[in-house]
This record gives structure tokens, C-alpha cells and sequence, in this order.
């Protein structure tokens, strides 16, 4: 019997398709649980008395300190162990969804929502780094990732659909509730499934300067979008709170230059193809739940349709977004990352321009259809396109703060895409009852500000475009192309089999 070579690439993890499959089951619950609530949204706010610009919070709370923090524990995952982290992460989401499901008032829901975000902070970089670190082989690698961004997408929109479902049969609480079970189940398998992995490093440090600017700065910029149509976009107090987000930030970039153990090291960003992937994903962040905030407030408050009917409707962009991320991964393959992603935001920014037209006698069929069959797939394959340019080429070590960095832009965008399109929502609104003399909360106000969100939804749609066209560049498309191409698209959860895969 012949000696194995020393020489001999290692072994592919046998576990892999299966550790891909719990980890991916937790990352679907946490993007599942920052669109899940939209549907509930209009049964919140009757029984715990928040106002349309309060409501918005139970989204941008779990949305910016999700992403605040990410960076900062996708760091200490790489350190301390991703499992270990991972597993502590899952821990404290199965607690503060008991708190969310349990919460009595709006202050105690908001509160519970940004510990909710905090520990999503901990399990989403946590498990993709895992991924990333159990997956050796460049194209299973990207068909991996394939795959992960293509649950983002999916989760995005399931949400919808689960949430109505959930809302109207056994109450809003449950959305919360539900995570309870299924997150124990994750829980017991994490010492079965996963191998714990870490960066090999002398020091253990940690930059809580820098975490502590990157969560600020973000906040601050959404606070100042959000109040402005009370206080008024040109006064000191916007103005204020835009340049005090735009010096943290600032002071962000400072610290992470001079520090031993930065927690975003600057030159990450000398790989272009990171750099457009991560913008592109900050893009896709602000048009996506741009658009979804305002089109649950018209179809439920507008059409008046009830959290399951609009759960049921919104299936057709789930269905959809599938086959976009299924096409995206497909394209990315033969095509590159750059046409791939062009498309995608086409798809997206053409789908928010469909729904600007909606009516208050408009119908499912005549105003809603038609935007969310052209959306679902520029969002599948968006997120494809995004997750895949953001962690090419980035090394095992660094593995924790890309996939940090990627989850912190999209909910970076979350949160200041709804906070933007509530706020441009409100403005008009009052501008239609001063110009047309309409009650304050009619219908037809809230119609028009409505419109100008899923308008602002479009420009932000845009932006991505302009990312796709000129950052993310030709040469390392076809990289990925060429590691992509052996493998070829399977189906969202799928395991299949490959070379070393027992049953």
C-alpha cells in the first residue's frame, strides 16, 4: 500500500453540505427576522400605540445594532473561535426573542429588538466565516456562497409571507415565539455538525474604539433622517446630526489607520472587486426594505387588506427571488459578477417604478403584481451577485470581518433606507394635506407619500447600478467566473453530493 503524499491537497470536510445547511438555517432565521415584522407592523402599532414614525424603529433598532456590532464580533469569532462565538450568539437570539414576543409596551419591544439585532450581530458573520473556513475548494466555495446569498434574498421576502400568516392565525408575538424552537434545535446540533476554527494569532485585541464609532455614526445618521421632517431637512438640528455621523465616521477611519489591531484593517479595500461588492450590498440594503416598508403600510392601511392576504400576495416576489438567485448564480458562472449584478439592479430599480403609480381604489392585480414579479428576481440575483464580489479572494484568516462587513453594509442600508423613505413618506404626506386641504391621516395623503417612497426606492436602485458599472471590475469577474464554472447551480437548499460526502 502505497505512502500518501505529503504533498497532497487536504481532504474536503465531509460535513460540509450539512454544516452548510444549519448554518444556513440560522442565517435564513436572521434575515427572516428583520422583514418578518413588516407584515405585523399595522398590528403593532394598534396594540402598542406607536406612530407610523415610531413603528419604523422595531426595524431600524434590530437593523443598526446588527450592523453596528458585526464587525466587531465577526473580529472576536476570527479570535476567540467561530463556534464558540456562533453558538453564544444563537444563545442569547433564542433569549431576546422570548423578551420581543413577550414585550408589553413599545419602549420594552424597541429595547428588546436592539438586543434581538446585537445577537444577530454575534451568529450572522460568525456563520458565514464558518462557511467560508469549511469550504476549501474555490468552487464549492462559490457555490456555497451562491447558495448563502441566495437564502438573504429568499429570507428577505419569505418574511412577508410567514409574517401575515403568523400575524393573523396565532398573533404578531409569535413571529418572535416561533424562533424559540427552532433555534434550540440549531443550538444542540452545533457540536455535531461544526468544527471549531480560529485565526492563529500571538494577541488577542480588541478595537472597541472602533466598534463603538462604526455603531454610532450610523445611528446618528439615521436619527437625523428620520426627525427631519419635524424639525426640517436645512435645520441646525439635521444639519447637526448629519456632520456629527459624518465626524464619528471620519474618527472611525482615523482609529482603524493608527491602530495595532483595527478592526476594519484599510487595506481590505485594495481588492476592488470587495470594495464594489460591499457597496453593492449597501445598495441593495437601502432599495429592498426602501421598498418593502412602504408597500406593507399600502397594502395593509391603503387597500386594507389583512397581514395574511398581503403575507399570500407577497409569495409571488418570494417565488420570484428564488429564481433570480437560481439565474444569478448561473450567470455569475458564465457570464462575471458585473452583468449579473447590472441585471439584477435593473430588475430592482424597474420593479420600484411599477409600484410609484399605486392608487387608493387600486387592487393586488392592477398596482402591486406586476412591481413585485419584476423585483423578486433583481433581488435573488443582487444578493448573489453582492455576497459572491464581497469574499472573493479573501484569505481564512480574515474570513470573520469580510463576512462582517458585507452583513454590516446591507443592514447599514436597512435601516437608513427605511428611516429615509418613512421620512420622505411623512413630508409629502403634510405637503398634500396643506396643498389640497385633505385631513391629516386620510387616505389620499397617505397614498402620495406612499408613491414617493417606492420613488426614492428607484433612486436608490440606481446607485447600484452606477456600483455595478464601474466597481466592480472585468479581470476578477472572470476569476470568479473560472473557479465558478465547475460547479453548477443547484437548488436552494440542496445538499449534493461531492467528492468525500458520506450519507
Amino acid at each position: 500500500m502505497q505512502a500518501e503524499s505529503i504533498n497532497a491537497p487536504p481532504q474536503p470536510d465531509p460535513r460540509r453540505w450539512k454544516t452548510l445547511a444549519l448554518l444556513g438555517t440560522a442565517f435564513f432565521m436572521v434575515i427572516l427576522d428583520s422583514t418578518i415584522v413588516l407584515t405585523a407592523i399595522p398590528s403593532m402599532q394598534g396594540d402598542l400605540g406607536f406612530t407610523v414614525a415610531g413603528v419604523q424603529w422595531v426595524l431600524t433598532a434590530y437593523a443598526l445594532t446588527f450592523a453596528g456590532l458585526m464587525l466587531f464580533f465577526g473580529r472576536m469569532a476570527d479570535l476567540l473561535g467561530r463556534r464558540r462565538v456562533f453558538m453564544v450568539g444563537l444563545a442569547l437570539f433564542i433569549l431576546s426573542s422570548i423578551m420581543c414576543g413577550a414585550a408589553w409596551s413599545a419602549e420594552v419591544l424597541v429595547a428588546a429588538r436592539s438586543v434581538q439585532g446585537m445577537s444577530a450581530a454575534i451568529m450572522a458573520p460568525t456563520a458565514l466565516s464558518i462557511v467560508i473556513a469549511t469550504f476549501s475548494d474555490s468552487a464549492e466555495r462559490n457555490r456555497a456562497l451562491g447558495i448563502w446569498g441566495g437564502l438573504g434574498g429568499i429570507g428577505a421576502t419569505a418574511g412577508l409571507l410567514l409574517g401575515g400568516l403568523i400575524t393573523d392565525t396565532l398573533g404578531w408575538e409569535w413571529i418572535f415565539f416561533l424562533n424559540v424552537p427552532v433555534g434550540v434545535v440549531i443550538l444542540a446540533l452545533c457540536p455535531v455538525l461544526l468544527r471549531e476554527s480560529r485565526e492563529r494569532a500571538a494577541g488577542r485585541k480588541f478595537d472597541f474604539v472602533g466598534a463603538i464609532t462604526i455603531t454610532v455614526a450610523p445611528l446618528l445618521m439615521a436619527y437625523a433622517v428620520i426627525q427631519a421632517p419635524e424639525s426640517g431637512w436645512g435645520s441646525a438640528t439635521t444639519i447637526g446630526l448629519l456632520a456629527g455621523a459624518l465626524a464619528v465616521l471620519a474618527l472611525f477611519v482615523l482609529v482603524e489607520a493608527r491602530s495595532a489591531a483595527p478592526l476594519v484593517p484599510l487595506r481590505i479595500f485594495r481588492n476592488r472587486t470587495l470594495v464594489g461588492g460591499n457597496l453593492l450590498m449597501l445598495v441593495v440594503g437601502l432599495a429592498v426594505d426602501g421598498m418593502l416598508f412602504p408597500l406593507t403600510l399600502y397594502a395593509q392601511q391603503v387597500l386594507q387588506y389583512t397581514a395574511l392576504q398581503f403575507g399570500l400576495m407577497s409569495a409571488v416576489m418570494t417565488v420570484m427571488s428564488v429564481v433570480g438567485a437560481l439565474a444569478g448564480q448561473a450567470l455569475v458562472a458564465r457570464l462575471g459578477l458585473r452583468p449579473t449584478a447590472i441585471g439584477g439592479m435593473l430588475l430592482i430599480g424597474a420593479g420600484c417604478l411599477l409600484l410609484v403609480p399605486v392608487s387608493v381604489n387600486g387592487s393586488f392585480t392592477s398596482d402591486m403584481l406586476w412591481g413585485l414579479l419584476v423585483f423578486g428576481p433583481g433581488m435573488g440575483a443582487s444578493f448573489v451577485a453582492a455576497q459572491i464580489a464581497a469574499l472573493t479572494d479573501v484569505p481564512e484568516q480574515e474570513s470573520g470581518l469580510a463576512a462582517g462587513l458585507v452583513d454590516t453594509l446591507f443592514h447599514i442600508g436597512s435601516a437608513l433606507g427605511i428611516a429615509t423613505v418613512t421620512s420622505v413618506a411623512i413630508a409629502v404626506a403634510r405637503v398634500t394635506v396643506t396643498e389640497t386641504g385633505v385631513p391629516a391621516g386620510s387616505l389620499g395623503a397617505l397614498n402620495d407619500g406612499l408613491r414617493a417612497a417606492f420613488g426614492v426606492a428607484a433612486v436608490f436602485a440606481a446607485l447600484g447600478l452606477v456600483a455595478a458599472l464601474f466597481i466592480l471590475t472585468r479581470n476578477r469577474a472572470a476569476k470568479v467566473a473560472d473557479d465558478t464554472a465547475a460547479a453548477e447551480p443547484v437548488a436552494i437548499g440542496a445538499e449534493p453530493a461531492g467528492k468525500g460526502e458520506h450519507a
